[in-house]
């Protein structure tokens, strides 16, 4: 059964809770900034683990000392879902564990 996209004023509620979170048009994103390299390498496997897990897959992009996540929900025709806010929430939790900012 396909996601049901949320209301923009729930999802807007919800990333409040979620420091660094924020609504790009039909995505949530975050972009954490971490203390070297290796440390955004990890975070950024930590993230793919979890995504695995969710089976519920972000664009996820390393930079040098950055990992940043976008995400919707293709079964929702695009738009942010209970599954997105739950896959952001649970990064947001394992980022600090990482050094992220």
């Amino acid at each position: 059964m396909p996601a049901a996209p949320l209301p923009q004023k729930e999802i807007e509620d919800r990333l409040r809770e979620l420091p660094g979170w924020s609504l790009e048009g039909d995505r949530i994103g975050c972009t954490y900034r971490l203390p070297s390299h290796f440390a955004a390498a990890a975070l950024a496997v930590h993230v793919a683990a979890i995504q695995d897990e969710l089976n519920h897959h972000s664009d996820l992009t390393l930079g040098y000392n950055t990992v940043a996540l976008a995400v919707n929900s293709h079964d929702a025709g695009g738009k942010v879902t209970e599954k997105d806010l739950g896959l952001a929430a649970r990064v947001a939790a394992v980022a600090p564990g990482h050094g992220a900012k």
